[in-house]
């Protein structure tokens, strides 16, 4: 349990200290966003402000997680599956910034990049020996899927990368709910580690978790302390691929598939929103939003930012409460009933 706090608070205070010099370093180097003319208005001032912020979050997890891991292959996907999105997320910025404008990768080339991490986490699975199904909590069943259990892990992984994504429209926002989220997963870790076994003899497997996603909370806390309003840094799909590639490693490598439904809910509503907005008008010929994602919305509804972010985040931590306690209530080898 110590080496957990003491990597959330050396990410923490990694990204604290670092957290100028590295936007000074992108001011330097005129590293900044580019804004989307089809946006709402008075987005424009926000032009320019560094972005990539997404790599300080990267550096002030790894340090912190490298030094005091068990390296458990398990936990080690997680990671590798997190700095991978991060690439992703690196080259689409790095297409904006270089060509100056708001359209990055092409999305075609993004979910086949994200094909290949799938084949990675899927080839890890396989020789793990992971069930091939799906827990269903509350009706107590599996869901067999077979093979279609590694399309599934597609889904998890582009889904939960690119609703984060959507997501970072709003100064803190991405941050605060990817915080909640990764929360979630991280205490979910420590209850498994904690009721494993006797001490000295616990799973390191849920320690690394633990350790991986107090690593990631100290990090975005530390950038969310120069990201809230107005922020003097942007994470970039930098690093809203890298939260969501980590809530996607976490819910594939702990077989909590399900409750991503609910922890990366608000990620969830997000990238619905768009499907919607786009199914109605392109069908319909009209819009059901006055502008997504939803969080633009609120905006043209005259909200303040502060006040969708916190309210997001209030809806977030509500859903996450209800995956905790289903995780706590329904998923075997984690009840207290059926704790030897």
């Amino acid at each position: 349990m110590v080496r957990v706090l003491i990597a959330g608070i050396l990410a923490m205070v990694i990204s604290i200290v670092v957290g100028p010099r590295f936007i000074r370093f992108l001011r330097t180097r005129a590293y900044g966003q580019q804004i989307r003319e089809e946006g709402p208005s008075h987005h424009v001032a926000k032009q320019g402000t560094p972005t990539m912020g997404g790599l300080l979050i990267l550096v002030a997890m790894a340090v912190p997680f490298l030094a005091l891991s068990k390296y458990t292959t398990n936990a080690l996907t997680v990671f590798l599956l997190t700095i991978g999105c991060a690439g992703i997320g690196f080259l689409d910025d790095f297409v904006k910034l270089t060509r100056k404008r708001s359209l990055g990768l092409p999305g075609r080339y993004k979910l086949l990049l994200l094909a290949v991490l799938t084949g990675g986490v899927a080839f890890v699975t396989h020789h793990r020996h992971y069930e091939t199904s799906v827990y269903l909590p509350v009706v107590n069943a599996k869901l067999p899927l077979s093979w279609a259990w590694y399309l599934l892990l597609f889904l998890i992984i582009a889904g939960a990368a690119n609703g984060v994504n959507l997501t970072d429209g709003l100064d803190g926002l991405a941050a605060g709910t990817g915080i909640i989220a990764t929360f979630t997963f991280t205490a979910m870790a420590v209850i498994a580690w904690i009721r494993s076994g006797p001490p000295g003899q616990r799973d390191l497997v849920d320690l690394d978790y633990a350790i991986l996603g107090a690593a990631l909370i100290g990090a975005t806390v530390g950038f969310l302390w120069y990201n809230a309003w107005p922020a003097e840094v942007f994470m970039g799909d930098t690093g809203s691929m890298a939260i969501g590639g980590a809530l996607a490693g976490f819910a594939i490598m702990t077989k909590t598939e399900f409750l991503l439904l609910l922890i990366g809910g608000i990620f969830l509503i997000e990238a619905l929103s768009v499907m919607i907005q786009v199914f109605t008008y392109k069908y319909l010929g009209r819009r059901v939003f006055l502008m997504t994602p939803i969080h633009h919305h609120f905006e043209m509804k005259a909200w303040s930012e502060t006040k969708i972010m916190v309210r997001f985040w209030i809806v977030a931590a509500i859903l996450c409460g209800a995956a905790f306690a289903l995780y706590y209530r329904y998923f075997p080898g984690f009840r207290p009933d059926l704790v030897s």
